[in-house]
């Protein structure tokens, strides 16, 4: 652990007003130096705050020279975001100002904190774990309200503490198999009854997988639903597009072909971010640069969790089985537009009839693609995987939980099972950045038991 006292600006310059933050066994001695207000600093009561003047000493006068008017917030160890003694300067957000600020605090002592390192140092200090540092990065990154839900859900340690709960009943579970190989001297004495252990690893293996699975809608919340617009050239895509986003993004013609590649653009509707991608017409064509722009539609489709196909008359029958087929994994909403125009007012069967040039059936549209993304509704305490850190660690607990249901269905020893309980444990404990220690086991051994009765 780096003992040093770190200073950094905590928001971005060229607002009205800027946070310098500091954190180290130094804060308050290098902040005296530089911070002229009522009372001594080093004093100053937790969690209070204070006016005054940042100033720097006359070179030749020794005098000193006001910088800003500043309020300091003090907090002190345990009691801050980092664990340590810390401090924010709140002065005005001139640029020159919050400059000269940090050039006076690393004069003084303090050192240029690194990318993330108060987080890091928070984590260090036990005051968050690994998956709650990592929830502080997608709450900074979030863009809707499904993001930040489940990145407060994670910062405010849900996760967490449903891992715990797995973590403990997977300890009780190496604990008692462990306690088994202490009297392996006795062969008939047995601490784990093997058709509990059975069904506590079932039901262990079943949160476990519920999590991993969770991960799918977690990247799609968090990079956004991907949805494929389709059709044939000159049906009207581009504008759909542009309708969507409320913004000309793509080039709209009557020439046929005008789209050669896919354009992407994001939007939100009910708090989900769906990421649109505008797609070349699909026809038959011996352009050899449409054609890659068709074949790169194919691969919209692929990609896509939703696909928008969009017609403005009667598809041929041999279109439609081929749509079906494409789209048989994928939630096909199949749209039918210019209904402005005189000829094509009879909306067919089980379509969404829209006008995207006068904007006519477009909130009916939204509310469709809303409905197949399929989300659940997330609540506060609700966990979802969205980091594939997580996710890989979670398939890797489930496969050693697997070998140990095997390993109990073909009437293995304890040791072996035992082994892959630790490994199971070792593996969740990567999330949080834990670590399970042969006196964790012993400690929970004494605990649920007497051994010398």
């Amino acid at each position: 652990m780096n003992t040093n006292t770190i200073c950094a600006l905590a928001t971005a310059s060229g607002g009205a007003l800027g946070i310098i933050r500091i954190s180290g066994p130094q804060s308050f001695e290098i902040l005296s130096r530089v911070f002229r207000g009522k009372g001594d600093v080093q004093n100053y009561l937790a969690n209070t705050i204070h006016y005054g003047h940042i100033v720097e000493y006359d070179a030749v006068s020794q005098h000193p020279v006001p910088i800003d008017e500043v309020m300091v917030s003090v907090f002190r160890a345990p009691h801050s975001y980092t664990g340590e003694d810390s401090a924010e300067i709140s002065c005005h957000g001139s640029r020159y100002i919050l400059n000269k600020v940090l050039a006076l605090l690393i004069e003084n002592g303090c050192r240029q904190a690194g990318p993330g390192e108060f987080t890091q140092r928070a984590y260090l200090n036990g005051k968050i774990d690994l998956s709650q540092a990592e929830a502080v990065a997608d709450l900074i990154a979030s863009t809707n309200k499904a993001t930040h839900q489940m990145a407060m859900s994670q910062l405010r340690g849900h996760f967490s503490s449903q891992l715990a709960q797995l973590r403990e009943q997977l300890l009780k579970l190496t604990s008692l198999l462990e306690l088994e190989l202490d009297f392996s001297d006795h062969e008939d004495l047995e601490f784990a009854d093997r058709s509990e252990l059975l069904e506590l690893t079932k039901t262990i293996d079943h949160h476990i997988t519920r999590l991993a699975t969770s991960f799918e809608t977690g990247q799609a919340l968090k990079q956004g639903i991907p949805v494929a617009i389709v059709g044939k050239t000159n049906v009207g895509k581009s504008t759909l597009l542009n309708r969507l986003l409320k913004d000309d993004r793509a080039i709209v013609s009557d020439v046929h072909g005008t789209t050669r590649d896919t354009i992407e653009d994001t939007i939100d509707i009910n708090g989900i971010t769906f990421r649109f991608i505008d797609t070349a017409g699909i026809r038959q064509t011996t352009d050899e640069i449409e054609q890659i722009g068709i074949s790169r539609t194919y691969a919209a489709i692929d990609k896509a969790r939703i696909v928008l196909w969009l017609i403005d008359s009667e598809p041929e029958e041999s279109e439609n089985a081929e749509m079906q087929q494409r789209c048989e994994d994928k939630s096909l909403i199949i749209i039918q537009n210019k209904i402005d125009k005189s000829d094509n007012t009879t909306s067919r069967q089980g379509t969404i009839a829209i006008s995207a040039k006068y904007g006519q059936g477009i909130n009916a549209l939204e509310q469709a693609i809303y409905q197949a993304a399929n989300i659940p509704t997330i609540q506060e305490n609700d966990v979802i995987v969205t980091s594939s850190r997580h996710y890989d660690a979670l398939v890797r607990a489930h496969d050693h939980l697997q070998r140990v249901l095997d390993g109990m269905a073909q009437n293995i020893s304890g040791d072996l099972l035992s082994e892959d309980l630790r490994l199971t444990l070792d593996t969740l404990a990567e999330i949080t950045g834990g670590q399970i220690t042969p006196n964790e086991v012993l400690g929970n051994i004494f605990k649920n038991f007497c051994v010398g009765k």
